[in-house]
């Protein structure tokens, strides 16, 4: 069955709640302080079975100016409006505003209901329906039908139904496919249920048990009741008037403008771009930096409007621009909101939310404005490739594409397709995706090499860079595209990257021929120095090596094979290192056992060397220590190292 919400709009005292009672036999007035007053002061709510294809939930709104914050709360999610205009007084002030409202939120369909027609005659009837055939004229009510009605003797009730349904076989039911978004609007306590909330289903399918979140706060609760138009169901869909009964959550923590959605598929922000259009009648122009009341949903929050191209906005113009606001929202892209002004309280403009989570625009950029047309006019994926070209090296992973679209997930995947199918992103991973704009991926790439070839020529005597030293300069990357990188740059034979350190493929350590022959004369001399090798200072020195730079000659050796480092610093040849392991080998192997006595009598060496080749010798997988005792390890399987 098709569902559709009806909003009501219209001046105060043109007979709104009266119609909808004589319509559905409900009185949306159940406030004692409306009772009393006889005026609607908040929002009500009725049903009407319109036919057996189309069922409507109704929304009645107070048409007091001092209640229009109300009344915004409520016309939101609405599908179809029915201005109600009193014919014995004709187009008022709240009548004006309320299709301005109606108008900026894009609502899709509408009539108007002409009201107390028993109060006047044939002729002032026709003079009031012209008036309002031309009141409506440029609008997205021209050309709707106008319906005379009595609520009080019910003359033209059948005529106004029969309108009605003709508007709603033309109207689409919302998808039910999206995540959640229920914008509430009432929160109170049941006897025997606790906690419930109410609002009009905006997407999505909302079922018992299901596990939901009340933004801005991030609360988590529990869907425990559900019901549609008074009666308990197991499902809510898009379209409905629904009220839930949440399990988890306290009263006094929910307040209307809350919203109760799917988790993770919303962000909660203060700052949203936007289309901003400055309605034709408004007072005065909206300046720059210009405080104002934000309407979105059921909520209305305090902010600041930040025109990003020029001062100030002149009544009927469209601008891009970027609010900023004093308390969180609930937004996502092609969402549309009302503006009010800051003092006196009237409706000023409105537009359609272009981004909910954008960085901090600085004014005067026209790529930022070329980026936001793009968001306002592209397809889905033209818009992601902005949001992926913005993320830089950080890329979208799958939680970003949820929280930056209301789309359901098979059309955000598709997206994703899209955006790798035209070579616009780059893939981090393939299942959740997670994607780099290719510029993006362009730009880390030759960040990456460029600061491989800068280690090189700062350090012309080290083959390799350290990987967590070119780590440790890219910050803002994520280990993932950092590993993704290397790959990348290995695999096109770009980068040798070993086990810890990364090196340009074309780079080799050249030396002068001065350099070179001091590096062959030190190595020399820890071959001749045997089993007994020099400090480090000490070989420098012998060759009047001075300069902390020096020390990257010892290096050099390393890496070409010609010295080996035991410790930090102590080095030896490898054709005596290689002696002294046949040595351990061949007493081992006859003795089976040695102490560190025993291996400084064998080598006649001082303990500084033996207690590091020892320690040597066990990294190197040839011997355990077992106690103060050295065995072969190939003799001391199953025993546990000391």
């Amino acid at each position: 069955m098709k569902q559709i919400v009806l909003g009501t709009a219209g001046h105060i005292d043109h007979g709104k709640t009266s119609l909808i009672k004589a319509l559905t036999g409900i009185d949306t007035d159940r406030l004692k302080e409306e009772k009393e007053r006889g005026i609607t002061i908040d929002l009500g709510f009725a049903f009407l079975q319109l036919d057996d294809e189309v069922q409507l939930g109704i929304i009645d709104v107070p048409g007091h100016e001092r209640f229009v914050k109300n009344m915004l709360a409520g016309v939101g999610g609405i599908d179809l409006v029915m201005l109600v205009i009193a014919a014995d007084e004709g187009v008022m002030p709240q009548t004006r505003e309320h299709l301005a409202i109606c108008e900026l939120l894009r609502v899709r369909e509408g009539l108007v209901a002409l009201t107390k027609t028993d109060l006047v005659d044939a002729d002032w009837l026709e003079l009031v329906r012209e008036d309002t055939a031309e009141f409506l004229r440029g609008t997205f009510l021209e050309g709707k039908p106008i319906v005379p009605v009595s609520a009080k003797t019910g003359e033209g009730l059948p005529a106004l139904l029969d309108a009605l349904r003709h508007l709603c076989q033309g109207l689409t039911p919302r998808s039910t496919a999206g995540p959640v978004r229920l914008p509430i609007d009432r929160v109170f306590t049941a006897r025997g249920f606790g906690v419930v909330v109410t609002g009009t289903l905006f997407s999505g399918c909302l079922r018992l048990e299901d596990r939901v979140e009340v933004l801005p706060h991030g609360l988590a609760a529990r869907v425990r009741g559900l019901q549609v138009h008074n009666r308990p169901v197991s499902e809510a869909v898009a379209g409905q008037r629904t009220a839930v009964n949440l399990q988890g959550v306290e009263k006094a923590a929910l307040q209307r403008g809350d919203v109760l959605v799917t988790p993770g598929r919303f962000p909660a922000t203060y700052m949203l771009d936007v289309t901003l259009t400055l309605l034709r009648d408004a007072p005065r122009p909206l300046k720059h930096r210009d405080r104002v009341r934000f309407h979105i949903g059921t909520s209305e929050i305090m902010g600041r409007v930040m025109l990003l191209d020029r001062d100030e906005v002149q009544p009927g113009e469209e601008v891009l621009a970027q609010l900023r606001l004093e308390a969180p929202a609930v937004a996502a892209p092609h969402d549309r909101y009302v503006l009010r002004s800051y003092s006196p309280m009237q409706t000023i403009g409105g537009g359609m939310v272009l981004d909910a989570l954008p960085a901090k625009h600085k004014r005067h950029r026209p790529q930022v404005l070329e980026q936001l047309a793009v968001l306002r006019d592209g397809t889905a994926a033209q818009a992601f490739a902005v949001h992926l070209y913005n993320a830089e090296y950080a890329g979208l992973q799958w939680a970003d594409f949820l929280r930056r679209s209301a789309l359901d997930e098979a059309a955000l995947r598709e997206v994703v397709d899209t955006l790798r199918q035209q070579g616009l992103g780059v893939a981090i991973e393939e299942n959740p995706p997670w994607l780099l704009h290719r510029e993006q991926y362009a730009r880390a790439r030759a960040r990456l090499l460029a600061l491989v070839a800068e280690f090189h020529r700062a350090n012309p005597l080290k083959p390799a860079m350290f990987t967590e030293e070119l780590r440790s300069k890219l910050p803002q990357m994520h280990d993932k595209v950092f590993a993704a990188l290397l790959h990348d740059l290995a695999a096109a034979g770009e980068l040798e990257v070993s086990r810890d350190k990364v090196k340009l493929a074309q780079h080799t350590v050249t030396l002068s021929p001065e350099r070179q022959a001091l590096v062959d004369a030190l190595e020399r001399t820890f071959a001749q120095a045997r089993y007994q090798p020099p400090s480090v200072e000490e070989a420098l020195a012998a060759h009047g090596l001075t300069r902390p730079e020096d020390r990257e000659l010892l290096q050099v050796l390393v890496d070409q094979g010609r010295l080996v480092r035991v410790k930090s610093d102590l080095f030896y040849h490898p054709e005596a290192l290689a002696e002294i392991e046949r040595q351990l080998r061949a007493y081992l192997s006859e003795k089976g056992e040695i102490t560190a006595g025993e291996f400084r009598d064998l080598l006649q060496i001082s303990r500084k060397y033996a207690i590091p080749l020892l320690e040597y010798f066990d990294g190197q997988r040839l011997t355990v220590r077992l106690g103060d005792k050295r065995v072969l390890r190939k003799a001391s399987s199953g025993t546990a190292p000391a």
